[in-house]
């Protein structure tokens, strides 16, 4: 099937035009898992903070609009479910599930999971629906990871907001300025313009 065939169907997103297999969902989403794995390592300790700023979470919400919403959502529960139990691949080379930033983590599951959904109904196509695809995606994981975090340190949810997102919000614009310029380029250099 060729490439423009493939991307004038509805739903599609970046992993479906490569041959459909299943060797090449299971590499899709061990290497979505890699990926994130090695996003996590480019962190910076945030002061004041348990939880530094890293490139997973950029990683996670790319990996779920360029593979979807299932693939997506396997390859942070791999991601995840490896780092759990001892894999030291989470942010700063830390393993496990009983440190204060684990929700961030599941919050990257759940945002995958919806970004890879919004990206088969075309929110990777222009940088404005990028935009708010990432935008989306950041809320799910700020909405789950800034819970945790107070759960887990017996902060006040006013104190985990000022350690678990505010300092935050400029590296995710960031974050977001680089998904809305690739994600389109991806898809005009292969023929399709939303």
């Amino acid at each position: 099937m060729s490439t423009a065939s493939v991307t004038s169907r509805p739903g599609v997103v970046l992993a479906d035009l490569l041959p459909a297999s299943r060797t090449k969902d299971i590499a899709l989403v061990l290497g979505g898992a890699a990926l994130t794995g090695i996003a996590a390592q480019i962190a910076v300790p945030v002061p004041g903070s348990p939880v530094p700023v890293s490139g997973q979470t950029f990683a996670a919400l790319l990996v779920g609009t360029a593979l979807g919403a299932r693939r997506g959502f396997l390859s942070l529960a791999l991601y995840a479910v490896a780092g759990m139990a001892g894999m030291p691949w989470f942010a700063q080379a830390t393993s496990g599930y009983g440190m204060p930033s684990f929700g961030y983590i599941l919050g990257m599951m759940l945002a995958a999971t919806v970004v890879g959904a919004l990206a088969r109904r075309g929110a990777d196509r222009s940088v404005l629906r990028t935009a708010g695809a990432m935008a989306v995606g950041s809320l799910i994981i700020y909405a789950v990871g800034v819970p945790y975090l107070a759960l887990a340190t017996g902060m006040t949810l006013s104190q985990a907001v000022a350690a678990g997102l505010t300092p935050f919000l400029i590296g995710d614009a960031l974050k977001a300025a680089l998904a809305m310029s690739a994600l389109p380029a991806a898809w005009k250099l292969v023929g399709r313009r939303g």
